[in-house]
């Protein structure tokens, strides 16, 4: 039974033979809309075509018509994960690879995908690579771009794999890379304020509570507490990276492939710990996100307090510290101000990270 309203078409369930219900909408996150971090709005630094005239989805075998261009700019997500491309290709060539050493295709076909795949990273690194939105995202524009270039090999690329765990593996991978990333900027951070810290050992300033001058405490002891904020905070980027660190490849659309693939030795060549143990689970879920962007939530917070607090101290009510010039901004009517533009922007954009985070939970 169904009622039809211009382009909607609502179904019910159809009855499978073995009792088992298809819905009509997919079961597994296909990834797209996930969110990456501060990046989220970040566009194409390349041009982007919708080619001269459309060409079949790579999906699209079923369909009879394609879909109109407000649904397709709707839809589309390679306007921002197209900075998945080294994910999505270091993915594919662990994927032909094992394809290769299973024996689901030959050895030249998976030489060939992979020398055609070095050459669109080459492209795409040097800026010259064409990314259509009628391609809708990074793995059919990249998928799309190696069957034009290498030919048929290519279309055995796909050979037990969907873009439902292709996408949450590049998702992993670009996770784990962000978690290394930070906790380097983390550490240096630390090392900044144990120097500070080293050269002003016996300098005493007031420490306040509600605003209001409390107890006098040595600069160097207010100093590290920010330090060991920050040891909390890499301590949970950490055990979040321990958690993200899994493979989902494998578990295809959401329940798995008869194929024999060999999921442990993509996950060793993408240098996971091991594969994820169920597939449903592998291809549903973003938890690993949430935790990633609610670490993130808690350092960004920890850095909007030291940034609101020197602030303050930049004041001339406080008159604690003097902004170096190479920090600071000034005022095109008043000359003697000296603002502390970076601090008051690390306060700020703190709620960036913040609104990520209610964004994916929501």
């Amino acid at each position: 039974m169904a009622f039809t309203s211009q382009s909607l078409i609502f179904r019910a369930p159809v009855s499978l033979p073995s009792g088992r219900l298809a819905a009509p909408g997919r079961v597994a996150l296909r990834g797209r809309g996930a969110a990456f971090p501060s990046v989220a709005a970040a566009s194409t630094p390349m041009a982007k075509s919708d080619g001269d005239e459309k060409e079949m989805k790579l999906w699209g075998g079923r369909f009879e018509e394609g879909v109109t261009d407000a649904v397709e700019r709707f839809t589309e997500s390679i306007s921002y994960d197209w900075q998945l491309y080294k994910y999505d290709i270091m993915g594919s060539k662990a994927h032909a690879t094992m394809l290769a050493s299973q024996g689901l295709i030959t050895a030249g076909d998976r030489d060939i995908i992979l020398e055609g795949l070095d050459q669109i990273e080459t492209l795409i690194q040097e800026g010259k690579f064409e990314w259509r939105k009628d391609r809708e995202d990074v793995h059919m524009n990249i998928e799309a771009a190696l069957i034009e270039r290498v030919g048929e090999p290519a279309k055995k690329l796909h050979t037990a794999r969907s873009r439902n765990d292709q996408i949450v593996t590049d998702l992993r991978l670009w996770c784990r890379d962000a978690i290394d990333k930070i906790l380097i900027r983390i550490k240096q951070f630390q090392l900044s304020l144990v120097t500070l810290a080293s050269k002003y050992v016996d300098l005493i300033v007031p420490g306040y509570t509600h605003l209001q001058r409390a107890q006098p405490v040595l600069l160097p002891h207010l100093l590290l507490s920010y330090v060991e904020q920050l040891e909390r905070d890499a301590g949970r980027l950490a055990n979040c990276r321990e958690r993200v660190n899994v493979c989902p490849l494998g578990a295809c659309a959401l329940a798995g492939t008869g194929l024999p693939i060999d999921r442990f030795q993509t996950a060793k060549d993408l240098k996971f710990t091991a594969p994820m143990k169920n597939s449903i689970d592998a291809v549903s879920d973003r938890d690993f996100v949430l935790e990633f962007l609610a670490a993130n939530s808690i350092a960004a917070v920890h850095l909007s307090r030291i940034g609101e607090e020197w602030v303050l101290w930049a004041s001339e009510e406080f008159g604690f510290l003097t902004p170096s010039d190479k920090v600071s901004t000034g005022s095109s009517i008043m000359p003697q101000k000296k603002n502390p533009d970076p601090m008051e922007l690390v306060r700020g954009k703190s709620a960036r990270v913040v609104g990520d985070l209610v964004t994916v939970l929501i």
